[in-house]
């Protein structure tokens, strides 16, 4: 569907939405499945899970201070993420009850997921204090100035909220076991592991969801998926002051590229479908070709 295609009216907004989703039942599988993913004995909290007195900053190089500043700055913005969902997947009377329906099962994700992620920059910014690499009120005084920036997403498909979502957090998940490799204090390489533990999680239910909307959609999602990737920035690439000094400066510590994650991507749409067809053969070869390092990974089938 075109944006010209699209009613003007307000009261058929419901029914656009409801055109373009997958079933209640197919995200309430794809919840369900993450909400059972980690048993309650296995969750952790920024306050009692890790050894925060042996926190030892000297221990680090001054570009893994700077990537661990960097992290916390990105894990931090959380309240911007958070609100695209309630902006795009509004739980109001804007939406009819079967839409309300939806949006509701996505919201028993976002809840878990906010929470965790909460927890990254509770865990990131406890450990720069512990560490002794900033004092608290200097560090809520710059994460304040980072938190006030927007947050936008320029899309307005359903499917691409997850897709974005799923390359960001795999390549997030990459990025912190390649930082964790070379780390010498033992509570930041703990923190690192639990970090990327959780963003796996968070990116299978992304491409639960994205194999859920290319096995219903087909080559409907083909369009908007790629788009999210013609375009792609990581979160705040477009609002932090310096942020691409900052993340080539962080890359020199370890591998930090969002074009890692692709291959991920390329992986979902295997998986998602029996037969590819012609619109998917040509998304697979585009995500392909955006690589950095752009590895075939087999032609059509």
């Amino acid at each position: 569907m075109t944006v010209e295609d699209r009613p003007a009216a307000a009261h058929h907004e419901p029914q656009r939405w409801r055109a373009e989703l997958i079933t209640t039942d197919q995200l309430g599988e794809a919840v369900d499945t993450f909400l059972a993913a980690l048993p309650p004995e296995r969750r952790w909290d920024a306050e009692r899970s890790l050894d925060w007195a042996s926190a030892d900053a000297d221990r680090l190089t001054d570009g893994q201070r700077s990537a661990v500043e960097f992290v916390t700055v990105i894990e931090d913005h959380l309240p911007g993420y958070f609100d695209i969902y309630h902006r795009h997947f509004p739980l109001d009377s804007r939406v009819d009850p079967a839409v309300f329906t939806h949006h509701r099962e996505l919201y028993h994700f976002t809840v878990r997921w906010a929470a965790e992620e909460d927890t990254h920059a509770r865990a990131l910014a406890r450990y720069q204090r512990a560490a002794g690499m900033r004092e608290r009120d200097a560090l809520r005084a710059d994460l304040t100035g980072y938190g006030r920036a927007p947050f936008t997403l320029p899309f307005e498909h359903p499917v691409q909220f997850f897709t974005y979502a799923l390359v960001q957090e795999k390549a997030t998940q990459i990025y912190y076991q390649q930082l964790r490799a070379d780390v010498a204090d033992p509570v930041l390489a703990d923190l690192l592991t639990r970090l990327s533990r959780d963003e796996a999680r968070h990116f299978t239910f992304f491409a639960d969801v994205v194999s859920r909307y290319l096995r219903v959609h087909g080559d409907r999602v083909v369009g908007p998926v790629r788009d999210v990737i013609a375009d792609f920035r990581m979160p705040l690439a477009g609002t932090v002051r310096g942020y691409w000094r900052w993340a080539l400066r962080i890359a020199d510590v370890a591998r930090y590229d969002h074009t890692d994650a692709y291959e991920h991507l390329i992986s979902v749409i295997d998986r998602a479908v029996d037969v590819r067809t012609d619109p998917l053969d040509e998304l697979v070869r585009f995500v392909d070709s955006c690589r950095t390092l752009a590895v075939p990974t087999g032609g059509p089938r």
